[in-house]
């Protein structure tokens, strides 16, 4: 089942992604009302058209149609070109430190459908290497943790929400 938003996106990168059997969206308001009206949790996968990691992760599992079917029936998937939305990238960015100091693209972001980071790293592999499990182990744990433990879920949201607008308050204040 086919039911990609990419085929219309102005970016190249997006569109790249069209034809992967995910239910791609791009980053607009209404794929947020969409993960609250399901009670679902976001995955947000940024990356670029040149990014050599971002096209070995949607070669090994966003092209995977078993992967395609998880999203599909778990999350709302929305794929955003952090060239297009600088911003949307930096945010995501700042929330996905919290988590790894191994920042960079693929960024892989999990968001409560308020837009809150959760959970966050980078490049999953299909099969577990080394400490990096598989990203079809991390769509486990985080529907896991979503469902059993969302008090947790909400919780760290909040607290790196709020952290994130406490440095910001600090950097504007150290700027005069």
């Amino acid at each position: 089942m086919t039911d990609n938003r990419l085929g219309s996106a102005v970016s190249p990168y997006l569109r790249q992604h069209a034809d992967n059997p995910v239910d791609w969206r791009e980053w607009v308001p209404e794929a947020f009302a969409e993960a609250r009206e399901r009670d679902v949790p976001v995955l947000v996968s940024v990356g670029y058209a040149t990014c050599h990691w971002c096209h070995v992760m949607a070669r090994e599992s966003f092209s995977d149609p078993g992967i395609g079917e998880l999203l599909r029936q778990d999350f709302v998937a929305v794929k955003v070109d952090r060239e297009e939305r600088p911003d949307v990238d930096a945010s995501l960015m700042a929330s996905a430190s919290a988590f790894t100091q191994q920042l960079g693209w693929p960024l892989t972001t999990f968001l409560t459908p308020d837009g809150h980071v959760f959970f966050a790293g980078t490049y999953f592999p299909p099969s577990p290497v080394g400490q990096v499990p598989a990203f079809r182990q991390i769509l486990a744990a985080v529907l896991d943790a979503w469902t059993e433990r969302r008090h947790e879920v909400d919780a760290n949201a909040s607290a790196i929400a709020a952290a994130i607008r406490q440095g910001a308050e600090a950097d504007r204040t150290a700027r005069g």
